[in-house]
């Protein structure tokens, strides 16, 4: 069984707007013989096609019918004479005309929403760190993963090409070269990546070393530095580890 909850009509108001949409007619005087007519018979097809019809559409059926009653009902002259007479439809009227505000509004709430999944943010960026200078006084700027990576691509250029290899059959370890990378710097306050491959012939030790410096990186442990040409990079540990003990 399946309730009337369409994508046209999600309620009885819903689908009173769209009658009175659809005939083009006043909705501050509504036809209320025309529009109950068409309801009752909405709702009668619906129950053709073994549709459960909700409770409140039930409810506007029978709100439709009294105020059907209401004014088919006589009224004395004096009555009809007074400016201020009482209309049946006033509630109904009130309960559409809010009803249709609040779809507007949900309209243009949706349309404000598409227009924002076309736009893209700038994201976050990492707190500005001050330039940095090298022994000779030559300004060095901090250098993105990008650039690490044209730096790793110029070391293995300079290495003949490797045969498909798995980086677990390394001779050594991530780890390792993690130990390896920070006693380098307990002795020397800055170091270069070549310098560490220096001698180094072994190819799956040029992926290792390089994937300790990442996860240094990533730990905090250490900073990298780039010059021009991006050929090679240099290591320094974090201020806040310079005097720690190295552990594994």
């Amino acid at each position: 069984m399946f309730k009337i909850s369409l994508d046209e009509f999600e309620g009885p108001l819903d689908l009173l707007l769209f009658f009175i949409k659809r005939d083009e007619l006043d909705i501050y005087n509504i036809p209320i013989s025309k529009i109950t007519a068409d309801f009752i018979s909405y709702i009668g097809d619906a129950r053709n096609l073994n549709l459960e019809v909700a409770a409140d559409f039930i409810y506007m059926a029978s709100m439709l019918m009294s105020i059907k009653a209401k004014m088919l009902l006589p009224r004395s002259t004096a009555e009809s004479a007074e400016t201020d007479e009482f209309d049946p439809r006033t509630e109904l009227v009130q309960r559409l005309l809010e009803y249709k505000r609040i779809k507007e509004a949900a309209v243009a709430l949706t349309r404000l929403a598409e227009e924002r999944e076309l736009l893209f943010a700038r994201g976050l960026f990492e707190e500005f760190e001050p330039e940095v200078l090298d022994d000779l006084d030559e300004p060095q700027c901090r250098p993105t993963l990008y650039h690490l990576m044209l730096a790793y691509k110029a070391v293995l250029n300079n290495q003949p090409r490797p045969l498909t290899r798995n980086v677990a059959d390394a001779p050594v370890t991530v780890e390792e070269q993690s130990i390896l990378i920070l006693l380098r710097l307990q002795a020397a306050t800055t170091i270069s990546f070549f310098s560490i491959l220096d001698g180094v012939t072994e190819p799956l030790i040029f992926v290792v070393t390089f994937l300790a410096v990442l996860e240094l990186c990533k730990n905090r442990r250490i900073s990298v530095l780039i010059s021009d040409g991006h050929d090679d990079f240099w290591i320094m540990l974090k201020t806040e580890h310079i005097s720690a003990p190295i552990t594994s």
